[in-house]
């Protein structure tokens, strides 16, 4: 494998607008309406710049496709990731683990979205 291993992900919901409110709110971005090749799965994806470090991905829903906790974690990028779980929480969804130091690695916080799916928050302060 040559690079990051990560190169897109996809958050599944099961009430769109409930969650585009959601993620907006926190992290205070516009989500845009990703025209998907197939016909039974609705996005909405986050901003991205090819140019710049990291990965994009979207918010998806798709009949038989359930959200809530599956076993992988999603982190994003904050510049204080206290103020996001705080949005997180004004948002509708909750704080599952405060702000905590990893050392060298910065901080990092574990928020539930509105749909039952548990996101990370990454921040250097």
């Amino acid at each position: 494998m040559n690079g990051n291993p990560v190169v897109w992900f996809e958050i599944y919901v099961q009430d769109m607008q409930r969650a585009r409110n959601f993620y907006e709110t926190v992290f205070k971005v516009s989500l845009q309406e990703l025209e998907s090749p197939v016909s039974d799965i609705e996005m909405l994806s986050f901003p991205s710049d090819m140019n710049k470090y990291g990965i994009s991905g979207a918010l998806a829903k798709m009949n038989g496709v359930p959200s809530g906790g599956g076993g992988t974690l999603v982190y994003f990028h904050c510049d204080d990731c206290a103020i996001e779980e705080q949005r997180a929480a004004q948002a509708g969804g909750s704080i599952h683990k405060s702000k905590t130091s990893i050392g060298p690695y910065g901080y990092f916080s574990l928020v539930q979205d509105t749909e039952g799916n548990l996101i990370g928050l990454h921040s250097m302060k």
